[in-house]
């Protein structure tokens, strides 16, 4: 069984069974024309545990511990061990030439299925998933080739995150005093665009007139833009100054910046992929969480390993959006409870197709 070790000591002791356990990071522009029929924290399985269920997650940089995108991906590993009886295999990238040698060592330890965590591994999975046919591969919000095809072992896990974005969008806008808000996205890629999009739609749709700040940590590849806090302190503290007073971040560990400025001076945040209400540093954090932009990673992870654990054949592309609980919004904390009347009107909204919600700025 693959255990949480850190990838330096792995390739010493792979032989022995031991992995390494982890995060990643968040984003790409993918495809998707398949709705996944998944229900809030997943559903449970009739299925009867096996010995021989194994499920292999790879994580990109970073872990477990994020608070966001890989938490979510280990919450549904978690509850598929629990509800499904898998053995749990994890491993974890520690740089860019982690990612291939994982899914390698995932799949020579008998994973079925593996799940890549991140569009990170498109490059890799791609060739790993060639190599295995009879291995089952899924990528979350990875965007390949073989998706497409008939009967593939490669099945692309995407989300509707513009849908999500719209309700925190529209929440920031109702919440702000001062007409004014911003986003801070992660890599300025497609991916992260749909985030902002979202977020500036739902935003528009309550005040047209509303101010909204926009910036990114980093270009397309620079993958430092997931894990610089501090880069996105900066940015919110000087926007807070000059009268934003809510900042949605979609930014991987980069958005614990944001929550740091916005205790400092006494704002709102909103956090992005996990409820960030729960994950919360302090007390004081989480009285400056507004909510979180939640994307359920949780949900891909699971009713992919259900689907085996079944027998059930897998869609090559699954999109998990607001018609199945994919995305939404926390209210933790309370904060947004005297305007969820509204936002839930504008989520059936958007579920029965009267909003249709940008996916590019």
């Amino acid at each position: 069984m693959i255990k949480r070790k850190r990838l330096a000591a792995f390739a010493a002791i792979a032989s022995l069974g031991l992995v390494v356990a982890a995060c990643g990071s968040d984003g790409d522009d993918g495809a998707s024309d398949t709705t996944a029929a998944a229900a809030e924290g997943g559903s449970e399985s009739t299925a009867a545990p096996s010995g021989d269920l194994k499920l292999g997650i790879a994580y990109d940089t970073g872990g477990r511990g994020d608070g966001t995108f890989n938490d979510a991906a280990g919450r549904g590993a978690d509850q598929a061990k629990t509800e499904l009886g898998f053995q749990l295999d994890e491993l974890e990238a520690v740089s860019d030439e982690d990612r291939q040698p994982n899914l390698e060592a995932l799949t020579a330890n008998g994973d079925n299925p593996v799940i890549a965590v991140g569009f990170l591994f498109s490059d890799t999975l791609g060739t790993v998933a060639a190599a295995n046919p009879d291995t089952q591969y899924g990528i979350v919000d990875g965007f390949l080739d073989p998706c497409l095809d008939e009967g593939t072992n490669v099945h692309c896990l995407g989300f509707a995150e513009e849908q999500g974005s719209f309700l925190v969008g529209a929440a920031a806008a109702l919440k702000s005093e001062t007409g004014h808000i911003g986003f801070i996205g992660g890599q300025e890629i497609d991916l992260i665009k749909k985030f902002e999009a979202g977020y500036i739609a739902g935003a528009k749709a309550v005040n047209p007139d509303i101010k909204i700040e926009s910036a990114y940590l980093g270009a397309a590849g620079d993958n430092a833009a997931w894990g610089s806090p501090d880069k996105a302190k900066g940015i919110a503290l000087g926007w807070y100054a000059d009268g934003a007073d809510v900042i949605y971040s979609a930014a991987g560990g980069s958005g614990n910046g944001t929550i740091e400025a916005a205790v400092e001076a006494d704002k709102w945040a909103i956090g992005v992929d996990s409820d960030q209400y729960l994950t919360a540093s302090s007390e004081e954090a989480k009285a400056h969480i507004l909510t979180s932009m939640l994307k359920r990673v949780d949900v891909a992870v699971f009713e992919t390993a259900k689907a085996i654990a079944d027998g059930t054949p897998l869609p090559g592309v699954v999109t998990y959006d607001l018609a199945v609980d994919g995305v939404g919004y926390a209210t933790s904390g309370g904060y947004v409870d005297d305007i969820k009347e509204k936002l839930e009107e504008y989520k059936q909204q958007i579920i029965d197709g009267t909003i249709v919600v940008p996916t590019a700025p």
